[in-house]
Order: C-alpha cells, then structure tokens, then sequence
C-alpha cells in the first residue's frame, strides 16, 4: 500500500465592492494572530474546493457570494500546517452583511493601493492578479466617467488625439483630394488647392489641443467662425462647406480607426470613445462656420 503525503487543500476569497476595495478579516488565532488577511480556511471532507471558499466566505464574514473566476493555485510551506496548496477566487457578493465571526477578529474593506500588512504572501500575489484582471475593464470605467463629467484630458483616446495631430499632413492632403473631386462641394474644385490645405492643417494641427484644454473653445469657435465668413466671401455655398466640414469629420475618423487594434475591448472602446469627442466637437465646427457665414460684419 502506497501512503501519499498531500498538501493540505486551503481556499481563499477575494471579494470587492463598488469602490475596487477588497474585504479582508484580521486573524483571532495563530498563526499571524492580529495581522489582516483574505477570508481563507481548509477545505473539508465531502466539499469541492469551491464549496470551501464559500463557506470559509460565510462563516468568517457573514457574506455570501458566488464564485467569478479562479485567481491563484498557489504552494505554500508553513511552519505552523506544513505544506499547503492555496487556492484563490474571486467572488461577488450577493447577500449578507459584513460581520465577523469564526477565526476573525474584525472584517473591513481597503483599497487596493492601500493594504496592511497581510498574513500571506500567496494573498498578495492573488490581489496583483486581481487588479491586472480588473485593469482594462476599470481603465474603461475611468474613462468613461471622466467623460460624462466633460473632463477634457486623462481619457483613453487622448492617444489617438495624438496620433490625428501627428498626421495632420496627410489627413489635410487625403481632404483636398476629396473635396476637389466631389459632387457635395462644386466650388472648391476651384479653390486654391494650397489655401484649403492650410486651413485644414491648421484645424487639424489643433485639434487635439481645443478638445484637451479647457480654455480652447473661445478659440475653436473664433476659428470656425472666420472660417464661415471666409468662405462665403470666396462665393462657397453654405451647403458645401457643411459638406466639407463632414467629410474633415470622415477622414479624421478613417484615419484614427485605422490606429485602431482592436483585439481587446479596451482598444475598441478607445476608439469608439475617441468617435464620440469627434461628433461633438465637428457638431461645434459646424455651428460656428454656419454661424460666421451668416455673419454680416
């Protein structure tokens, strides 16, 4: 007969709330009495490793959850157990209210970038998995929100900004091309070739800076306005150089969707983010070159 000295089977539980910040139990017994853990505890006879970690959840929290995703499978050699196998899973909570009980002394939530010292380095390790999970998903959340609240910098798409403005030159060419050949716009066909270029570079040299910097739509606006006036002074229709305005919109759009990876859903909502800061600000663009157009003075 073969007699197997195994690891003793340890779940563990990594359990957030709204605010990104981990529940941990601060111990009632040895080993590492006193100091602050994950909700951890063996597993027993009869119980898959799952059913552990939610019980171990229950019994020292008060919480009960269900099972995300596996963290961590973690071997660790204590001088208290002797040798261990750590299993870490992420949880959300569904039910209960947060009060210890079992080996704990105390439950409480921190945030990530702020932990106390912990019992166990396999708990550490599991945490650095968890917020590189969580990372692309809470980088979008970030955002997002930044956005709502019309910050105009710190936002994922303020890469592609910089990709637009690096690429001004080209953008500007593809656009004369474009309007010169177009059925929409009759009259620039006519124009300077030169002086819609310069125009367009300089919109396009701009335009990361009016849609980061707070103090950019006074000159935006003062921009587009003279640029309405402009065009109607040089016989322009106001149809087309709405038309024209869309198709800038269009290759600036082309041109950073093609930055785009998109392989992960970070990158694509950082392009479709980067879409809706277009639309707004050509919405903008177009006003005040309508406005100034109309301008008498």
């Amino acid at each position: 007969m073969v007699h197997y000295e195994n690891p003793l089977p340890v779940a563990a539980n990594v359990v957030l709330n709204s605010k990104r910040e981990v529940l941990l139990v601060k111990r009632k017994n040895e080993p590492h009495r006193g100091m602050w853990c994950l909700p951890i505890g063996f597993a027993e006879v009869g119980e898959t490793i799952a059913q552990a970690a939610m019980r171990e959840l229950r019994e020292e929290t008060g919480v009960e959850a269900e099972i995300i995703r596996l963290l961590d499978a973690n071997s660790f050699s204590s001088d208290f157990y002797g040798d261990l196998l750590i299993v870490t899973f992420e949880l959300e909570k569904i039910s209960g209210t947060e009060k210890a009980g079992d080996d704990a002394e105390k439950v409480e939530y921190f945030p990530l970038d702020q932990l106390p010292p912990l019992a166990f380095s396999s708990n550490e390790k599991a945490l650095r998995i968890c917020a590189k999970v969580h990372r692309d998903e809470w980088a979008i959340q970030d955002s997002y929100q930044r956005l709502q609240e019309e910050q105009r910098s710190e936002l994922l798409s303020d890469i592609l900004l910089t990709l637009v403005r690096d690429a001004a030159t080209d953008i500007a060419y593809s656009w004369v091309k474009d309007v010169q050949a177009g059925d929409t716009t009759p009259n620039y066909a006519l124009a300077n070739p030169q002086k819609l270029f310069d125009a367009a570079f300089t919109a396009l040299s701009k335009f990361e800076t009016w849609l980061q910097v707070s103090g950019g739509d006074e000159e935006m606006q003062t921009f587009y306005q003279a640029l309405g006036k402009d065009r109607r002074d040089s016989g322009f229709s106001l149809d087309e150089v709405l038309s024209a305005l869309t198709l800038l919109r269009k290759h600036v759009w082309t041109h950073a969707r093609r930055q785009g990876v998109w392989e992960k859903p970070i990158d694509v909502y950082r392009v479709l983010e980067l879409n809706r800061r277009i639309v707004l600000f050509f919405d903008k663009a177009i006003y005040h070159t309508a406005l100034g157009f109309g301008k008498s003075v």
